[in-house]
């Protein structure tokens, strides 16, 4: 959970970005893969990292404008299973 400093969470609206989101943007934006890179790691096809990507930093973009809460949710993917994309 990340939120404003200083203004408590029950006070907050809380914006959830699904654990792939997040995976999909820092392997993108953090590690500076391309979507096609992101995806052989990730196990899907581009075009699904793509609309990952877009709705994770449309979430985050939202959540730091706003001074909203941003929290992380849902199970990790089993992308260790997975050799790359079926």
């Amino acid at each position: 959970m990340f939120k404003p400093a200083g203004t408590p969470l029950k006070d907050l609206e809380i914006i959830r970005l699904a654990h792939d989101e997040l995976e999909a943007l820092y392997l993108c934006d953090g590690e500076g893969k391309t979507q096609e890179e992101a995806g052989v790691c990730m196990g899907v096809s581009r075009g699904t990292v793509q609309r990952l990507l877009a709705g994770a930093r449309c979430k985050v973009a939202r959540a730091l404008a706003g001074q909203k809460a941003l929290a992380i949710s849902g199970d990790e993917p089993a992308t260790d299973q997975a050799s790359g994309p079926a």
